[in-house]
């Protein structure tokens, strides 16, 4: 059993990202693999073990009705209950995605579990792609959980893409972000460069005094290539470990240092990267002060209506 010192107002402990490579649509056997890496981590002495996106069904589904025939209720399902049960009796904290089904819904979810069960979903806020077809956007907003280990917020893949959601949960106290993915590769991407999803939770984490675990899985899937690259960034913005393999099932680890985490917003004596904030200028949305009813500036009204802005593709 994993002794974690959730007694001290700031523990330390080790973190796990698990990279796999799921068997589309074969729920039991995915499931018993998660089950292997969670017992491998643990072993290693991992408090806290992340899965990735859709970890017990795999990710491209053809219809919304096979999507339904393998999405689970939660915390009902039979892999809420599987990881529910690993959690208590190894004494860790689980993070994983699941394909959820609530009612006639569907959600692209990802839930936390500690040794006492349960602890919370958070629900795909943005979704990529044909995701569109079959879940609805999540409906949870971007909850913070409090647990003995820590403050723990969850994203899931394509949210990354979005820094408002690291900053929300920075402001809520959050201390560790667990990213579950399902990264595709970038057009344009340099060979041998860190993946996208990468570079963004190392500057976010940078930028909020967050801890981010991102976990990714590998593999073809239905013609669909993942690229594994696993991540655990530090407080700093630095990789703690990682990135994992592109191809490769694995394990990574790296301590966390709660004290450490909520003392790094702390930049200098007279800075602090939250209190910092200029919300009087920017709001909650980057330029709505400038803006309240929504609209371009005049001189910016004026230039789009010339034509062409010049604008390039991103590709």
């Amino acid at each position: 059993m994993n002794e974690t010192k959730a007694t001290s107002p700031f523990p330390s402990y080790k973190v796990a990202a698990v990279q796999t490579n799921p068997v589309f649509g074969e729920k039991t056997l995915n499931l018993c693999a998660s089950l292997q890496r969670v017992e491998e981590a643990a072993a290693q002495g991992a408090a806290l073990i992340v899965l990735p996106e859709l970890c017990n069904t795999g990710y491209a589904f053809s219809s919304r009705e096979e999507a339904f025939a393998l999405a689970e209720s939660v915390p009902g399902g039979e892999a809420v209950r599987a990881w529910a049960e690993a959690a208590r009796r190894l004494g860790v904290h689980i993070a994983a995605g699941i394909a959820e089904r609530e009612g006639a819904d569907l959600y692209n979810s990802a839930v936390l579990i500690g040794p006492e069960g349960y602890i919370g979903t958070f629900r795909k806020l943005h979704l990529w792609d044909e995701e569109k077809l079959y879940f609805e956007a999540g409906n949870l907003g971007m909850p913070v959980f409090h647990t003995p280990i820590g403050r723990i917020g969850l994203l899931i893949c394509f949210d990354v893409w979005f820094p408002e959601l690291y900053r929300l949960a920075a402001m809520r106290g959050a201390d560790i972000i667990c990213a579950c993915a399902n990264w595709l590769p970038m057009k344009s991407q340099p060979e041998n460069f860190l993946t996208m999803g990468n570079i963004l939770a190392m500057g976010n984490a940078h930028c909020n005094g967050l801890n981010i675990i991102c976990s990714a899985r590998c593999g073809v899937e239905r013609g669909i290539s993942f690229v594994g690259n696993s991540i655990i960034v530090g407080h700093r913005g630095w990789p703690l470990a990682g990135p994992a393999s592109i191809d490769r099932e694995e394990i990574i680890y790296a301590p966390i240092n709660l004290r450490g985490t909520r003392l790094s917003r702390q930049w200098s004596p007279l800075n602090n990267i939250l209190l910092d904030r200029r919300a009087d200028v920017y709001g909650l949305t980057p330029g709505a002060a400038e803006n309240p009813d929504g609209r371009l500036p005049a001189h910016r009204r004026a230039k789009e209506t010339e034509g062409d802005s010049g604008c390039k593709s991103m590709d």
